[in-house]
C-alpha cells in the first residue's frame, strides 16, 4: 500500500493529472504537492471540511459526498517528519465541478488554517482553471464566505440569478434555501 497519493503517482508514472508543486519559503521551504485526489484523502477531506464548517466559514460536506465527487478535487499536501521516516499531510483541497456546458464551479476550497496566506488557495484555484480550460468551460463560479480571496484571484461579484443551474441542482436541496448567505463570484478566464 501507498503512504500517500504522491507516492502512488510516482510510483505509477503517469503525470496525467499533472501534479505539481511550490515552495513555502518562509516555512523552512517546505514544499507543497498539488495532485487530484485518491480514495486515501477522503477522510482527510472530510476533516478539513468539517473544520471550516464548524467555524460557519463553508457549508458541510457529508462523506458521501466527498466520495461521489472525488474525481472533482485537487489535494495540496506537505511532507511531514515522524518516526517512521514521515509521510504527507493534506493541508488544502478545491474541487471543480462541471454544471453545464459551458459552466462549472469551484466548490470546497479550504486550506488548514497554518498554511492560509501562502498561495496555496491560490495554486488550488489555478489548478481548477486549467482543468476548466481543457475542457472548453469559459464560465467558473464559486459561491463562498470570502469574495475578497476570489476577487484577489480575478472572479467578479455576480447575482446568483446568473447560475440557475446551479440554483435549480443543488441549491435547492440546500439547508439555507432560499436565504443563501454565501457569495456568487465569477470568471471568464
Amino acid at each position: 500500500m501507498y503512504k500517500s497519493g504522491k507516492e502512488r503517482f510516482e510510483k505509477a508514472g503517469i503525470d496525467i493529472y499533472f501534479p505539481s508543486k511550490i515552495e513555502i519559503e518562509e516555512d523552512n521551504n517546505k514544499i507543497v504537492v498539488f495532485r487530484k485526489a485518491l480514495m486515501c484523502d477522503v477522510k482527510s477531506l472530510y476533516n478539513l471540511f468539517s473544520e471550516y464548517s464548524k467555524a460557519g466559514e463553508m457549508l458541510p460536506r457529508s462523506m458521501i459526498d466527498i466520495y461521489v465527487h472525488l474525481r472533482d478535487y485537487y489535494i495540496a499536501e506537505i511532507e511531514t517528519e515522524g518516526e517512521e521516516g514521515g509521510g504527507y499531510e493534506l493541508v488544502g483541497a478545491c474541487a471543480l465541478s462541471i454544471v453545464w456546458e459551458n459552466l462549472a464551479e469551484i466548490r470546497s476550497l479550504a486550506v488548514k488554517k497554518p498554511y492560509t496566506r501562502k498561495k496555496i488557495g491560490t495554486e488550488l484555484i489555478r489548478k481548477c482553471l486549467i482543468e476548466a480550460n481543457f475542457f472548453k468551460i469559459s464560465k467558473i463560479f464559486a459561491l463562498t464566505y470570502k469574495p475578497q480571496f476570489f476577487i484577489a484571484n480575478g472572479f467578479k461579484i455576480i447575482e446568483k440569478s446568473e447560475l440557475p443551474h446551479k440554483i435549480w441542482s443543488d441549491c435547492i436541496n440546500c439547508v439555507k434555501f432560499p436565504d443563501c448567505d454565501e457569495t456568487a463570484v465569477m470568471i471568464e478566464p
